[in-house]
């Protein structure tokens, strides 16, 4: 799951040739129920930001459970190529795909805009933070001085360590940064080939304790605010929004349907998840669900609403420090008028 913020960090160039995915319409039979013989169903490509995992598990309760279909949707959902799922959506190959609020900061306005719009979060709060061997003293940032962090080498990334480490009046100078190679963090952290690592808790985290390996933790918007910001999020081409906008409003329901019976029927679908991709761990798929369960709404009534103030206090924090080529204009990059109610 490292791998995949590096991706989309490291490009964000369009992608003129990638993955032929059409918008053909092709034929289907609709179900008895619906008292009609056939109709045509749209084609939706939805573009994953890494290998399945518990982030995407409503979008294959979706699919298994025949959601899609009652939407008129045939949906395809494809991993990423080398230069991430914006690339792909923004060159209208794919419509959907999972993006990152942090990572689509470059792409939001200026040259090297991309076309496309964050329209649902999968998950109400931010849940990254850094991991360690327990009792080494990291479980607070300031504990980074003299430690080896496994870094991407992205601006807003090392930024935001900064200012975690600072605030918790550390010297961040004093931070050992070593290019990252991490593909799995409890034989990093086991190996001590590094000593922290940026991680999602709800994958690398619990997989920590499914290993039985002891960790310390923080979570980065426990020690500043600003940095709760929407990670991951559903993103849409811009021009399929404006021509198909009752198109996107049919997935996010099917969406909706699935990520909501995952929060209510956490152990099964788990299975679905490991029915669609066996090559994964089901223990871990298992422990990830059930902590995922209260993240994907949280506190909201709707899934998938973005509030506007914190979407805003994050771009506001990258104006404020630089970390934007171009201002970042409030209510940039986002929509909630997709969404079902």
């Amino acid at each position: 799951m490292k791998k995949k913020i590096l991706a989309v960090m490291m490009s964000f160039a369009m992608a003129a040739g990638l993955a032929a995915c059409g918008n053909t319409d092709t034929r289907k039979e609709e179900s008895a129920s619906d008292g009609a013989s056939d109709q045509e169903a749209k084609e939706i490509t939805f573009v994953l930001d890494w290998t399945p995992n518990t982030n995407h598990t409503g979008l294959y309760v979706a699919q298994e459970k025949g959601y899609f279909e009652e939407e008129g949707l045939e949906v395809e959902i494809v991993q990423p190529p080398e230069d991430g799922a914006d690339a792909l959506v923004a060159s209208g190959k794919a419509q959907f795909g999972i993006s990152f609020q942090d990572t689509m900061a470059p792409g939001v306005v200026g040259d090297s805009a991309l076309p496309t719009t964050a329209v649902a979060a999968v998950v109400q709060h931010n849940t990254s933070g850094i991991i360690s061997r327990k009792g080494e003293g990291m479980d607070r940032p300031k504990g980074l001085e003299g430690k080896k962090y496994a870094t991407w080498d992205a601006p807003i990334e090392k930024a935001m360590l900064q200012n975690v480490v600072e605030q918790d009046g550390g010297d961040f100078s004093k931070v050992e940064l070593v290019p990252s190679t991490v593909t799995d963090e409890v034989s990093a952290l086991q190996s001590k080939s590094v000593d922290a690592i940026w991680i999602f808790y709800a994958w690398a985290g619990v997989a920590t304790e499914v290993a039985g390996l002891e960790t310390d933790y923080f979570a980065f918007k426990d020690i500043n605010p600003v940095f709760d910001y929407y990670t991951p999020v559903i993103i849409a081409n811009n021009t399929f929004l404006e021509e198909e906008p009752e198109t996107a409003k049919a997935f996010l329901r099917a969406v909706k349907k699935g990520y909501e019976f995952a929060i209510d029927n956490p152990a099964e679908a788990a299975d679905i998840l490991c029915e669609a991709s066996p090559e994964l761990d089901e223990e871990l798929v298992q422990a990830s669900q059930e902590y995922l369960k209260d993240q994907y709404k949280a506190e909201v009534e709707q899934w998938g609403y973005i509030d506007p103030e914190r979407w805003n206090a994050f771009y506001n924090w990258l104006n404020d420090n630089g970390l934007s080529e171009t201002e970042i204009p409030e209510n940039t990059g986002f929509s909630n008028d997709y969404l079902p109610e």
